[in-house]
């Protein structure tokens, strides 16, 4: 009897160890799963941040661009504002000059009838 006893309370022990074994590795197989999903999260994070990162690096890229476009276009509108003074000034000049070779006509005449006179 007490041999029988010993192998039956033998028997439980082993098949608690046994559960309590499963149940380790139950555990332990858990435990992997949410490390593989807290890598996985890592990974979707970097994912976005790379996204984000490219996104933000085009975005930088337009504003450059734009900013490259409105300083041509701030250049291009000083070259025409400077090329209008320049043909105002050649205007100035021309008429200038108009008036002078009026004056000397008009100096020559009169003075050739001061002769003629």
């Amino acid at each position: 009897m007490r041999e029988r006893e010993r192998r039956e309370r033998e028997r439980e022990r082993e098949r608690e160890r046994e559960r309590e074994r499963r149940e380790r590795e139950r555990e332990r197989q858990r435990e992997t799963e949410r490390e593989r999903e807290r890598d996985r999260e890592r990974e979707r994070q970097r994912e976005r941040d790379r996204e984000t990162e490219t996104e933000t690096e085009r975005e930088r890229h337009r504003e450059r661009e734009t900013e490259r476009e409105r300083e041509t276009e701030t250049e291009t509108e000083r070259e025409r504002q400077t090329e209008r003074q320049r043909e105002r000034e050649r205007q100035t000049d021309r008429q200038t000059e108009r008036k002078r070779d009026n004056n000397k006509s008009t100096t020559v005449f009169n003075n050739t009838q001061m002769q003629q006179c």
